[in-house]
């Protein structure tokens, strides 16, 4: 592969991660839908895994405690077919109180889509 193909998978996966946070910022499903693999396996802490597409279509259009707001990215970083991210969501709860919370997400890539998404939040655990 000559550098300016691996530039350019880069930049297309860089996107990708883009396209999704600004789909999800907008309620945008059906560019949402188009990010993803139908198969998606998407793990969110406090949730069991979304496997599959439908199956997260309806956890972003039904279940998220999120009413709106917008993720602020820091950085994206790609290898190969893998990449991650991280920065801060601003918003605001379905119960209307303010959101911010700081977030990191890994992917895996298959034919320009996300394979998996893994997310993290910034909050107290165990």
């Amino acid at each position: 592969m000559s550098k300016a193909i691996a530039l350019s998978n880069i930049a297309t996966k860089k996107e990708l991660i883009v396209t999704l946070f600004c789909a999800v910022d907008s309620s945008d499903w059906n560019l949402l839908a188009k990010c993803f693999d139908k198969n998606i396996i998407y793990e969110r802490p406090g949730y069991q895994p979304f496997i599959g597409l439908d199956k997260l279509l309806k956890f972003y259009q039904y279940e998220r405690i999120i009413a709106s707001g917008q993720h602020h990215l820091e950085h994206i970083v790609i290898d190969k077919n893998h990449g991650a991210c991280w920065g801060q969501f601003i918003g605001i709860h379905k119960n209307g109180s303010q959101i911010s919370e700081r977030f990191a997400d890994v992917y895996s890539f298959d034919n320009d889509m996300f394979k998996t998404r893994r997310s993290y939040f910034f909050k107290p655990g165990v």
